[in-house]
């Protein structure tokens, strides 16, 4: 598994909401691409301060594929004014992991 960590800077005043959309509708492009398995948002809890993003891929290659994509470079050019600065960028492969399944159950 292929996974990048995206540090935003501080999101630009009043822009929190618009953020937070932008990601939503941009999950729905990412989803599209061949080797996608999740996004997600985080939020800091404590010691840090700005959002981080996880993308997680089948492998090194389906991400370049989206990564490199112009549905990539259009959906970068609208988050762009909404941010403070430039992103932090991480790319890691996994090499040793542990998941739990959960199930919930509907009453």
């Amino acid at each position: 598994m292929f996974i990048n960590i995206v540090e935003y800077p501080p999101i630009r005043m009043g822009k929190d909401e618009e953020f937070r959309k932008w990601f939503e509708w941009s999950n729905t492009l990412y989803e599209g691409f061949d080797g996608f398995i999740s996004r997600r948002l985080l939020k800091p809890v404590k010691g840090r301060e700005h959002y981080v993003e996880v993308i997680e891929h089948e492998n090194e290659i389906t991400f370049m594929a989206m990564h490199l994509s112009d549905e990539r470079r259009r959906a970068w050019a609208k988050v762009n004014i909404l941010l403070e600065g430039s992103p932090t960028l991480g790319f890691y492969e996994v090499i040793i992991a542990s998941e739990e399944k959960y199930r919930h159950e509907h009453p």
